[in-house]
């Protein structure tokens, strides 16, 4: 018994659709490279005018100067303005940011290796998520929460003074704040407490390019180094960390420039010795000194060009 089709062929080219948008969606589609063009169009406008635009006249106004006795600024191209860049009080400010920036980012990888590991190897199921939340738990409360949170934290009337006036420890708290350059009258008021409040802040921007790397590593060769007779310390830098290290770097880019550029947790916590940050703020906001701000702005970005060269060349942007 033979089936004939009962159902009429269907064309292999269907005809044009009706209406402005039927006439559009067909013209889109005979085109790939006109919808790529409308697509990429305004983002790419956004990237050029509005991100790229703002850093050109940053650059450009840096090269201003202010005149000494109208207190307006002089358009005329200058390095005076760089000249005084290099002063002793701003190279200070500068050299405290970038030692600041790497000690957090320092900081972060070592305690955010053995998390981040812990995740790779041994979380499971429920408790990978369990990881998770966590670890991007801190990432949705507000910023500045966080921040007033640290300083009652660390406040000579805290939690912590009293916690470690419990373990009989205050003497050592007392003899840390004593030192002159990372102590003060509390650690709300140190950068101690500045150096703690940004590695807590900027820890989930570390664990989680490392973790990404981590996972990447095949067990066996865990394995494999333990049956040849290798010990966890051997282990640890002949394999791991040399296949994590792409992770590290690139959590570093993080917690490197945000560092850099951050104002807020200084001004809050620390003491009033200024950071790059709040030199922007200051000689914009209250000195009205647009030019060296300008300045100060193109230090972060110089140094973060440079940092971001010494990433790519490691592979960091790979485990991004």
């Amino acid at each position: 018994m033979t089936l004939t089709a009962t159902h009429p062929a269907v064309p292999a080219i269907l005809p044009p659709r009706g209406g402005l948008f039927g006439s559009l969606s067909d013209t889109l589609w005979r085109n790939p490279k006109l919808l790529l063009f409308l697509m990429l169009t305004p983002p790419l406008l956004w990237l050029g005018v509005v991100y790229l635009g703002a850093l050109f006249a940053l650059l450009l106004q840096s090269f201003f100067s202010i005149d000494e006795y109208s207190g307006l600024i002089d358009c005329r191209f200058t390095l005076k303005t760089y000249g005084e860049l290099l002063q002793a009080a701003n190279v200070d400010i500068i050299v405290r940011t970038v030692t600041m920036a790497a000690a957090v980012t320092v900081a972060s990888a070592v305690v955010a290796f053995p998390i981040a590991y812990f995740a790779a190897r041994y979380a499971r199921g429920k408790w990978k998520v369990l990881f998770y939340l966590g670890v991007m738990l801190p990432l949705w409360s507000s910023y500045l929460v966080k921040i007033y949170a640290w300083k009652l934290i660390l406040a000579k009337e805290g939690i912590l003074t009293w916690l470690l006036a419990k373990l009989h420890l205050l003497g050592l708290l007392d003899a840390w704040l004593s030192l002159p350059v990372v102590g003060g009258n509390s650690l709300s008021v140190s950068f101690t407490g500045t150096f703690i409040v940004f590695v807590y802040v900027w820890l989930p921007f570390m664990i989680l390019p490392i973790q990404a790397a981590l996972e990447r590593v095949p067990g066996n060769l865990v394995e494999a180094s333990s049956d040849l007779g290798a010990s966890p310390g051997q282990t640890f830098r002949n394999v791991l960390l040399p296949l994590a290290l792409p992770g590290v770097v690139a959590g570093s880019i993080f917690t490197f420039s945000l560092t850099l550029g951050d104002y807020i947790i200084p001004q809050i916590i620390g003491t009033s010795r200024l950071f790059i940050g709040q030199a922007v703020y200051a000689h914009q906001g209250t000195a009205g000194n647009i030019p060296l701000a300008a300045a100060f702005t193109v230090v972060p970005i110089v140094v973060m060009g440079f940092y971001l060269w010494m990433a790519r060349r490691m592979g960091a942007f790979d485990a991004l």
